[in-house]
């Protein structure tokens, strides 16, 4: 009997642990359309599949590559609303082990009171130092201002949602994109669900350690008001101050052949290609 209710403890001690960095985004399937993923085209070597957890309530999911340090994608809903934050950096202390905090937390909090050092942080992802005079932006790719809570808008702040972002892309026309395109394209949507995601590049910054994507992409998929279905996409070189609006199927077209597959699919097939 002993042996086995240290077994049930045992076991219990797992699953929690489990709280943020899973291996399925079973748990939070809820910001994905219809609970479909994107395929695995564009799955990394070295996978971590993140709910996204701050305060003890999911927000959005994050596909992230533990070996370039970047998103691969973040999927969330999209709930602008007009709000004044002030946020703090985060990073997911479960990339550097299981058993901590499914909340993300700052790097002063992992080292002051779970006595994680510095360097098993910088080992496992991407920190703020990272992007000091990088000449690069640290880039949303879940923008705080599709967020309608303090904590939900809190939440993107975490180092596992940036990209090193081309500063007048992400400045302008990208911040342009997302501020009155998505808010235009999601006129008569009840909900609209997003994923937004960073083709790897060639090059890195922080002496190779965080991977400088060459693309950044996004993708949108809703049910009307009239219950019919709309999607949209949109892509941008990451060294250039232009985003091109194309279809969803488009973009999947286009992602593939980035990705040297062939085929990708974002979103649940309901949702229109054309």
């Amino acid at each position: 009997m002993l042996w086995l209710l240290l077994l049930q403890v045992w076991a219990s001690c797992l699953w929690e642990g489990q709280g943020e960095v899973v291996t399925s985004f079973e748990s939070c399937l809820q910001f994905f359309y219809q609970s479909v993923i994107p395929d695995n085209a564009l799955t990394p070597q070295r996978p971590a599949r993140i709910c996204q957890t701050l305060n003890n309530q999911q927000f959005f999911a994050t596909l992230y590559d533990k070996e370039k340090r970047i998103p691969v994608y973040s999927a969330y809903i999209y709930e602008p609303a007009n709000l004044t934050t002030k946020h703090t950096w985060t990073v997911e202390p479960q990339l550097i082990r299981s058993n901590l905090s499914r909340n993300m937390k700052t790097v002063r909090t992992l080292r002051n009171q779970y006595h994680v050092t510095i360097q098993k942080i910088i080992d496992s992802q991407a920190v703020r130092v990272d992007y000091y005079r990088s000449g690069w932006d640290r880039g949303h790719l879940n923008p705080n201002g599709h967020h309608s809570s303090l904590d939900s808008r809190n939440a993107t702040f975490t180092l596992t949602n940036i990209v090193p972002m081309y500063p007048t892309l992400n400045r302008v026309a990208w911040k342009n994109y997302e501020q009155q395109t998505m808010h235009s394209k999601s006129q008569g949507c009840q909900t609209t669900y997003v994923i937004v995601g960073a083709v790897p590049g060639n090059s890195s910054i922080s002496r190779d350690r965080v991977n400088i994507p060459s693309h950044i992409w996004s993708g949108a998929c809703c049910e009307t008001n009239n219950n019919n279905r709309s999607a949209w996409a949109a892509i941008a070189q990451n060294n250039q101050n232009q985003v091109d609006i194309i279809t969803l199927g488009q973009l999947e077209v286009k992602l593939a052949n980035l990705y040297g597959v062939q085929n990708v699919s974002l979103f649940h097939v309901d949702c229109p290609r054309i």
